[in-house]
């Protein structure tokens, strides 16, 4: 996936943010909560960070080019970051960062839930 590719992919999720920090990396928000995060991963392949749920951790964290976020899942949260396509494709990568978008709107308040028409 190049950064082009993450960046309008995030873009086309609903009610959705960009900025750029923490050392250049791109990052995008729901309601100014991060659920992707992407930067340059030795300078070559495009490390992508994402919330995800236990089970996915679980099943994925020790996969080639898979590996638990750096900062986030030492913390006790649970996000992973894609360092290489070995393990999930760009088509299933792009379907976990939906997923994490769809946790983070989930962790909203029911307010603003409501206000950006997110949720059931």
């Amino acid at each position: 996936m190049t950064l082009d590719d993450y960046n309008s992919f995030c873009a086309a999720l609903p009610h959705t943010s960009h900025v750029v920090q923490w050392g250049g990396a791109h990052v995008w928000k729901v309601a100014g909560k991060v659920f992707a995060i992407a930067g340059w991963n030795d300078g070559e392949e495009l490390a992508v960070t994402f919330k995800c749920s236990a089970m996915s951790f679980d099943l994925l964290k020790d996969k080639p080019g898979m590996r638990p976020a750096p900062y986030l899942a030492s913390r006790g949260m649970l996000w992973l970051q894609r360092t290489g396509p070995q393990t999930l494709k760009d088509k299933d990568l792009k379907g976990y960062i939906r997923e994490s978008h769809r946790l983070v709107a989930a962790g909203l308040s029911k307010r603003v839930q409501k206000e950006l028409g997110l949720g059931g």
